[in-house]
């Protein structure tokens, strides 16, 4: 079984160079099941259903987010509805919508997708490590194909939670810093591995963001409202191929295409 996973989109230009490569990776590479991170879909913050909409129709199964999910306000229903669309499960009791779900595969086997977020250099919200126990639990016996989502600032953290669930899911995938890291690999117990899977969007910019409202922001500290690049557009993901059977990691390929079109 092949899931394709695919970096942080960031606004229109990150949904043109998903909605061009998605389609075309399932059908080349035979993908059974494609996750998207779609947090910063909206104009670089936030999402809204119209454009979750939109993911699912290149071929997304789940989408997940991290601490931008909230930004637009309208999401928040969206949320309390979906079983396919994710916020980080770490958020305390109460926060709208869910954090991990099963759905079926295009081969008919079930598979979990987990959203958890980081704590350091981010907000102090409850422990992405006993979340995850917790969750992994609850998904006992129902499927051994779980996906991890870790959306975090930290490169210790992500690979600390990397090998505290080593062996226990699929795979452990970072996003969140927006630059693909070539640290790819199958860690002792099976399980995939990479620090970030990188930005699906303007990468002549600042993570995203245009260039100069980066700088005022960060040089003079100055209040400055973000908008996105439009140019260096780029397609960011990772390809894992797994053991149905047992839910182990076979290998992780990362995907860095140009979208010049």
């Amino acid at each position: 079984m092949r899931i394709l996973f695919v970096g942080d989109i960031f606004g229109q230009p990150g949904k043109h160079a998903a909605s061009r490569f998605i389609p075309q990776y399932i059908r080349d590479w035979d993908i059974d099941f494609c996750v998207v991170n779609g947090e910063n879909a909206a104009g670089g913050f936030g999402l809204t259903e119209n454009i979750a909409s939109k993911i699912f129709s290149y071929g997304a199964d789940v989408i997940t987010s991290g601490n931008h999910i909230f930004d637009r306000q309208e999401i928040h229903a969206v949320l309390e509805n979906s079983t396919t669309i994710l916020r980080p499960a770490n958020y305390p009791r109460g926060v709208p919508g869910r954090g991990y779900t099963v759905a079926r595969s295009r081969n008919g086997m079930k598979v979990g997708v987990v959203n958890l977020q980081g704590r350091i250099y981010m907000q102090p919200i409850d422990s992405p490590f006993a979340v995850a126990d917790e969750i992994l639990e609850r998904l006992q016996g129902e499927t051994r194909i779980i996906l991890v989502d870790f959306h975090a600032e930290a490169t210790s953290e992500k690979m600390a939670l990397g090998y505290y669930l080593d062996g226990r899911v699929t795979a452990v995938l970072g996003t969140h810093t927006h630059v693909q890291t070539a640290d790819e690999r199958i860690l002792p117990k099976g399980t995939a591995f990479i620090s970030d899977v990188g930005m699906t969007g303007p990468h002549d910019s600042i993570i995203g963001v245009r260039v100069e409202q980066s700088l005022q922001r960060i040089v003079k500290q100055m209040p400055t409202r973000f908008s996105p690049a439009e140019s260096g557009i780029k397609f960011s993901a990772v390809m894992v191929e797994l053991n149905d059977s047992t839910g182990k990691a076979l290998s992780i390929e990362r995907v860095f295409e140009d979208d010049y079109e």
